[in-house]
């Protein structure tokens, strides 16, 4: 796969509709070649203590921060056509299944792949374990800022470039 924008969200708490943050990085002739982050205003708007401490955001973050509507409108037009990549696929499209319902908007049928199945099966039991950081290493992409979303997003997307 050549073409593709892998993505990932940060939610500020146990609702998937909740994205704090989005990092999405598009891959062209399986080039990058545009890198997208932005702050989203949570909805429900609480952060809890769990989410807080793996992605180090908080209210004060994201108090002044568009809400998804206005990101997503940004957004939607760059990945037009595309297909998503993210690590654990099933949680990113939750999250963005979630809250374009949560904001009553119409959800495209975004194609979603995963490099975490990928992994499963490119990479077996060579791996302690297929989480986001451990595949990064292994296909030699230093994830130093592990659950960034802009961060996260490119070590999905160097993963998908090795293996779909």
């Amino acid at each position: 796969m050549k073409d593709f924008a892998a993505i990932d969200f940060e939610t500020a708490n146990g609702a998937r509709s909740s994205v704090c943050s989005v990092g999405i990085v598009i891959v062209r002739s399986g080039i990058i070649v545009d890198r997208i982050y932005s702050l989203i205003r949570p909805e429900p708007e609480y952060y809890s203590y769990f989410c807080t401490r793996v992605h180090g955001l908080c209210a004060e973050d994201t108090a002044n921060a568009p809400i998804f509507p206005t990101v997503w409108a940004e957004i939607a037009p760059r990945i037009s056509g595309l297909p998503l990549v993210a690590h654990n696929s099933p949680f990113d499209e939750g999250c963005l299944r979630a809250v374009h319902k949560t904001y009553q908007m119409d959800y495209p049928d975004y194609t979603f792949f995963c490099t975490c199945r990928a992994s499963r099966r490119h990479f077996g039991r060579q791996l302690i374990n297929h989480q986001l950081h451990t595949v990064a290493n292994h296909c030699g992409y230093d994830l130093s800022n592990h659950h960034h979303a802009l961060a996260d997003a490119e070590a999905c997307a160097w993963i998908a470039l090795q293996l779909l």
